[in-house]
Formats: structure tokens, sequence, C-alpha cells
């Protein structure tokens, strides 16, 4: 059809191009040389179907981009020209199409879907908030996409491009089942274990007659010598032991029972009851391997009861005083291995076990003390020595997890991006649990073998809030 309108067009030019040709030289005038020449191109033109429907909007007469849902005149007075339902302009699933090639009337046989949703609005082309109740142009004279019923539903919904998903680099993980990992480091201070602290004081009053020769620092042996000593009523009980029988029977177990509370050793006590004789001094020997403390026993000295005259430290085992930021507690449970190195002791890493979170958050610096033990056979672990502690933090049973780069956290909301296929982004809040050196746990919003963005999450995010946002706009347009 359109081969011959175009044959019948150039034949007609033919004839006016011939016809000029004779007029010319028969003096012709060129007013009707044109008037022929119209006459043959309007015959040429195909006839242009008339329009048919209500009118649904209204266009300017010439054809710039303004639009009105009512009648309305130019500032020169000149009527908006209407659009019928034929002459609109509609949008297929496979692209734009203008009214003259896709409008067809609706049928029982041949109604598609597309025409026969309801057009809600229509918004921007470039994505900018700016919606129309009617079609319309933007300033580079591009159509107004229409939204049709239906599409705003999920607004937050993101649909982007093969090809556009390969320029942003969009990368996807899936969440699984796994044990949540992660290391928290922080300082920490060597500590003498308080319960292998022993104190050596009198529990009457004494004379010391003799110290040994250790100072503080010393290491000693359990049984070695500290100090000898003489007190009278420990003299008047053994005396008392000493003439009995010299066995340990009910009859004498009064002033053994008197010398033990004393704090006279055992081995003493036998002696005195085996050879009937009080030695004039006694001597007080060390109840624990470690390391003197303090020395504040002298000879010739009159100890009161109470009065400490050694302090000595078991270091077999020590503390590590470590200072664990508030925000971290959460993360720190008793019996969860840790591992500590000692800058004086390069090379060396010493494992131990978290053995008490303090009751307590230091006010100045917001951290609690959390207490480790450690072995120390060898001893090179000494008091108010400086360290670093790792703590092996974390969820040791199985939750669901994901990359922590799948979570958009802006602090009120935490949000994850789930692959619905062909394209499609779903944006899901999320409750968030402990976070790892790699993976986040998520308590709520997902579930495991849910296939989560990892990569270029952020512009997905932005395209869902401003989709959202043009959603909540066109709806506040189109309420009555």
């Amino acid at each position: 059809m359109k081969t011959a309108t175009w044959l019948a067009a150039v034949t007609s030019l033919a004839v006016v191009g011939g016809g000029a040709y004779l007029a010319g030289a028969q003096g012709v005038g060129q007013q009707q040389l044109a008037m022929l020449f119209d006459m043959a191109v309007a015959e040429a033109q195909p006839s242009k179907p008339e329009s048919t429907g209500a009118v649904i909007y209204y266009r300017h007469p010439d054809g710039l981009p303004e639009y009105s849902a009512k009648p309305r005149k130019t500032p020169d007075g000149r009527e908006f020209v209407s659009v019928r339902e034929s002459e609109d302009t509609s949008f297929t699933a496979s692209g734009i199409k203008t009214a003259e090639t896709s409008y067809q009337p609706k049928t029982a046989a041949t109604g598609s879907a597309a025409t026969e949703r309801k057009v809600l609005y229509y918004r921007n082309p470039m994505g900018l908030p700016d919606t129309s109740k009617v079609p319309k142009k933007d300033s580079m004279g591009m159509d107004y996409i229409p939204v049709f019923e239906g599409d705003q539903a999920d607004a937050s919904m993101v649909k982007v491009s093969l090809g556009k998903l390969q320029r942003t680099g969009v990368r996807t993980a899936t969440a699984q089942m796994a044990s949540i990992s992660r290391k928290i480091r922080v300082p920490g201070t060597v500590a003498l274990d308080e319960r292998l602290i022993s104190v050596i004081s009198m529990r009457t009053d004494a004379f010391i007659d003799d110290v040994a020769n250790v100072t503080t620092g010393n290491r000693i042996g359990k049984g070695e010598s500290l100090f000898n000593f003489y007190s009278k009523e420990i003299a008047t009980a053994g005396a008392e032991l000493a003439a009995g029988r010299g066995d340990l029977r009910d009859s004498d177990a009064g002033s053994a029972l008197r010398l033990r509370n004393l704090g006279v050793p055992d081995e003493v006590i036998r002696s005195i009851a085996e050879r009937h004789q009080v030695p004039t001094s006694i001597e007080y020997v060390s109840p624990r391997d470690g390391v003197i403390l303090e020395r504040m026993a002298t000879t010739g000295m009159m100890a009161k009861p109470g009065d400490p005259l050694f302090r000595i430290a078991d270091t077999s085992h020590v503390w590590v005083i470590a200072n664990v930021p508030e925000f971290d507690l959460a993360s720190v449970q008793d019996g969860i291995p840790v591992a500590v190195t000692v800058r004086s002791l390069p090379g060396r890493t010493f494992k131990g076990t978290v053995d008490l979170i303090y009751p307590e958050v230091q006010q100045e610096t917001r951290t609690t003390k959390v207490r480790i033990e450690l072995p120390n056979p060898d001893g090179v672990l000494m008091a108010n020595m400086y360290a670093d502690v790792e703590i092996e933090a974390g969820v040791q049973k199985r939750v669901v997890a994901v990359p922590n780069g799948a979570v958009i956290d802006t602090g009120d909301r935490q949000v994850v991006f789930i692959d619905r296929g062909d394209g499609k982004f779903e944006p899901k809040d999320v409750s968030l649990g402990v976070r790892g050196e790699e993976q986040t746990e998520i308590t709520k919003g997902i579930a495991a073998g849910d296939q989560v963005v990892v990569a270029a999450n952020f512009l997905l995010d932005a395209e869902s809030n401003l989709n959202s946002a043009l959603s909540g706009m066109a709806t506040d347009e189109v309420k009555p």
C-alpha cells in the first residue's frame, strides 16, 4: 500500500514537472503551477484515520510540550487541540509505539493485557522526581513513561537490564548456615592470680629469732625455711603435750589441737609428742612454691598476731586483664579461647581462656575488664607486663550468615538486596546479630539459600529509594 502511494506521488510530481515545462512554453502562470503541485501532493499522501474515542487530554496547538486535562487556551487566545483515545501514545512490553501503529479496538478475542491496564500517572524518563497525570514530554522532547495500575505495589523493587548489570559490577552470593568468627584485639596487663598469694603471719605473740637469707623477688620452694620464732603460748601448749604419754591419744588431743590452732606445723607437733621435748625455737617453712613479694620479718622483732611477715605468690598461673570496649561485650563469653602476645617476648604466643567478665563498665574509658587465665610454668610472664590480647569472639553455633558487604547499614535500618532473577532485586529489612571478620549473622529478614547482592548494592539502594519516592509523590497526586 505504501509502495503504491509513493509511486502515485512520484508520477504526479513528474506530471507536474512536465506540465511546468509546457506551461513555460505556453505562458501558463506560476500560481496555476503551485495549485497543481499542492493537489498532486494531497492526492499522494495517505488519508489519516478519523480519531475515535473519548477526549482524554488537550495539547498545545503548536506541538509544544504543554498539556491539560481540561479545555484550555493559549495566551494568544487559541484553543488547545483535543486528543482522543485513538490518538494517545501507548507503551507495550517490547517498547514505545505510536497510536497509529499499536492501537487496536478492544475486543474479547484480541484485547491485550498492556492496553487493558489503567495508567495511573506518568513519570520522568530520566528518573527525576517529576510526575504528571497526563502524557508529557521533558525539555529534550522525551515522552514521560506511564506507570500502570499494579506496577506501584512494590515500588522499591529494582529492575536492571543485563547489560547494565555487567557495567555496574553487581555480584551476588548465597546466604548460608555458618559459624560467625571474629577477633577482638585489645590491650591487656599481666597480673598475679589472687588465689595463689599467701600472707605469712603469726597467730600469737612471737619473737623472731632468725630469718632465712631470702629477699623480695627471690624464688622459694614449698617447705623451705623462712624464719625461727619463740612464743610463750606455743611453748606452754607444747609442754602440756610433751607431758603426756608420747602418742596423740584422745586424752592428749586438746593440747595438739591447741598447737594446730596457733599455727604450729604438724611435723613439729608430732616431734613434741614423740620426743617429749619442746624446742626453744620453732622453724616456720614456706607453704607453697613461689616468689617473695614482700619481706617484713627481721631478726629480733616482736610479731603481733596478724602482722604480715612475708607475702609469697605462686606464678605458675597468671591472669591477663584485658580492657574490652563496651560495644564488643556482646561477643565475649566465658570459656572462649584467647591468644596473648607480649612485646618483650617476640615470637611466643600464650594460649588461654576467658575466665571472668567483670560486672562493671569503666566510667572514663567505657571499657570492661575481662580476666584471662594463662599457664606460666617457666615464670616468664611477670606482673604488670603489657600484653596484646586477641579474643576469638563470635557465635559458635551455626546461624544464617551473609558476607559483610551484603549489608547496608544506615544506622536507622539495615537492608539486604535479594536477587529475584531476570534483573529484579528486592530490598529486605533485616535484623543483625554478631558481625564477624567476613560474615554477619542475620537473625530476621532472609533465609539460608537466598541470593544476596554483595557488590554495587548501594547503587541499587539509591534506585530503590528513588522509586519509592516517585511512587509516593504520584500517589499523592492521583488522590481525589
